[in-house]
């Protein structure tokens, strides 16, 4: 399966360039660490997964990356640039960073067409820039039979394509993507995947992705990290994570077959 969603995988850079970086970061619930001087970085124009038992951080650490948690310690880079002070709304628009959470991310009640739009008054002033963007995106992201029907009629698949859509109305260059496949069908899940390579591959996105579905996830990234007990215990290319003897121990467990 891997091979048919993801026909190519970045298993090393000639010139490492990284569009995220964590650099001893440590993250508490008042008396409860989370993670603990943890290091972290994410390469331009990769697609890079997060795995880790509940509760292990992996929200956290993309709450921080987008400047809705404040770390007690450490430094947050982004684009080269240290953004560890830098406000939500300035992170987001000065480097390009969209968020697509597990839950919500589009309102119920608004139309297909009405959401998108919604965000492109946000980012596109010229009136008829932003309804050549939206019906672009509404084509490009196939919800022609569904612009006119309410968000929460939607199905699972069609809730995420739009939640995507939303996301790509201003110009992304860091998509970060939690639980994209959570309570979705396998064909949705193909989907799914297949429209997040093509945004690797021709949109030039830099694309993280935490799944509780590790066989989905590893199937469309080119690297990806099991995170235990606030650090990072394994990192690689997913064949060479089922064999990490680390990330067995942390998040695999024996026998497991990808």
């Amino acid at each position: 399966m891997s091979s048919l969603i993801k026909k190519f995988r970045i298993k090393s850079f000639k010139e490492e360039q990284p569009i995220i970086e964590l650099k001893n970061i440590t993250i508490a619930y008042g008396n409860r660490q989370i993670v603990e001087k943890l290091n972290l970085s994410i390469q331009k124009n990769e697609i890079s997964g997060l795995l880790g038992p509940n509760g292990a951080g992996k929200s956290s650490i993309y709450h921080s990356v987008l400047g809705l948690l404040q770390p007690t310690f450490g430094e947050i880079f982004i684009d080269g640039t240290n953004a560890t002070n830098i406000p939500t709304h300035k992170r987001c628009s000065e480097f390009g960073i969209s968020w697509v959470p597990q839950y919500g991310g589009s309102w119920s009640d608004l139309t297909v067409f009405e959401n998108i739009m919604a965000i492109a008054e946000l980012h596109i002033k010229e009136k008829q820039e932003r309804i050549l963007k939206v019906n672009n995106l509404i084509r490009k992201f196939e919800l022609e039979n569904v612009i006119k029907l309410k968000s929460k009629y939607l199905s699972g698949g069609q809730v995420r394509k739009l939640t995507l859509a939303m996301a790509m109305v201003k110009n992304t260059k860091i998509l970060i993507l939690d639980e994209p496949f959570a309570a979705l069908d396998p064909q949705s899940v193909r989907m799914i995947q297949q429209i997040i390579v093509s945004l690797q591959m021709f949109e030039k996105i830099s694309v993280t992705i935490s799944d509780h579905s590790s066989r989905d996830l590893l199937s469309c990234v080119d690297s990806a990290m099991v995170l235990s007990e606030g650090n990072i215990v394994a990192k690689g290319t997913p064949q060479e994570l089922i064999k990490n003897t680390k990330a067995i121990e942390a998040y695999f467990g024996e026998g497991y077959k990808f």
